[in-house]
């Protein structure tokens, strides 16, 4: 089987992660990588032994031996590179969120609906077998009709540091848990949220939103940026899902690993995309290497859907909406 030509456009700190896994996943060869700045996009391809670069994307486009990309560039650079892929006749992986505005999303979806291409959005979480298993579990009816729900996805406050400039607590992370509950007790019918500044980046620190689902149950995420930096975990991901008939919890935060030497405590990823002798494994690996089994069957991507995303990005955009006027919105 010939190995299928890949490139990464938008080679930052995701971008590696996604080319880790990529690099070392039978039929898969990267042949090339995009980034605006020459000088780490060289170091990146001389330490993964990557043949072509390009500061342009539409030159890594133009590549014909290039089959598929995966876009992980910032949200605010979403909409016209995945249009732009999809035109040229790639299978596109598109990083969450979708777009910046549903009509970023729609104008996306418009251009895959004529595309050769296959398109999957990376809603992450859905490859995690903890929720997935969780899902499985509702569907079969354990815990009868769900009621409520209440997420949290905190984060220590160096790591919100790095990105409150760019996006909002709520958003950036709030999408996340979004999608989930979407995807356990289907569409939001209303929409309160609220948000606080603890420090003076663009975008606020905190956010919370309250869901009212059209089948009457209620969620609630939490997404807190600025924990302590002492906090042993990378991420506190948790979530609680009550049924008329049982309850069923979700904990991402404790990864079953404690380190505990001379800088403290620490509980290092085990989950997502640790390193397993010398090789990205974990969630992201599954996440794409699914998508590369869509890209062989030249099937539609069916564990999260374009529409889907685009639904959760309509939920986040309410909820920003939300906390900037203190009125619920209906959606």
């Amino acid at each position: 089987m010939n190995p299928i030509g890949y490139g990464i456009i938008g080679a930052g700190f995701f971008g590696e992660k996604h080319l880790e896994v990529l690099s070392a996943m039978p039929g898969v060869e990267v042949l090339g990588l995009s980034r605006r700045s020459a000088g780490p996009l060289k170091e990146m391809a001389s330490k993964y032994k990557v043949a072509n670069t390009y500061t342009d994307y539409h030159e890594l486009l133009a590549n014909p031996k290039i089959e598929a990309v995966s876009i992980t560039t910032h949200v605010d650079d979403h909409c016209q590179p995945a249009v732009d892929a999809l035109k040229a006749g790639k299978h596109v992986f598109l990083e969450k969120p979708m777009a910046n505005t549903v009509r970023e999303c729609e104008t996306i979806l418009a251009a895959a609906k004529t595309a050769r291409g296959k398109l999957m959005i990376g809603h992450i979480c859905r490859f995690d077998t903890r929720v997935s298993q969780a899902r499985e579990a509702v569907q079969a009816g354990k815990i009868g009709k769900i009621v409520s729900m209440h997420a949290t996805r905190n984060l220590p406050a160096r790591i919100g540091a790095s990105v409150l400039d760019k996006i909002p607590a709520l958003t950036g992370d709030g999408i996340h848990d979004t999608d989930i509950m979407m995807w356990l007790a289907g569409k939001v019918s209303t929409v309160y949220a609220q948000e606080v500044r603890v420090r003076k980046y663009k975008y606020a620190d905190v956010g919370w939103a309250m869901y009212r689902f059209e089948n009457g149950a209620v969620g609630v995420i939490e997404t807190v940026w600025c924990l302590p930096d002492s906090t042993p975990y990378a991420i506190d991901a948790r979530m609680e899902i009550i049924g008329t008939e049982g309850a069923i919890y979700i904990d991402c935060g404790n990864a079953g690993l404690t380190i505990n030497d001379a800088q403290g405590m620490s509980k290092p990823d085990t989950a997502y995309w640790p390193e397993l002798y010398g090789k990205r494994v974990g969630v992201l690996r599954h996440e794409l290497a699914y998508f590369m089994d869509c890209v062989r069957a030249n099937k539609a991507p069916e564990v999260i859907t374009a529409e889907e995303s685009r639904d959760a990005v309509a939920v986040m955009m309410a909820a920003r909406k939300s906390a900037d006027s203190g009125k619920v919105v209906d959606l």
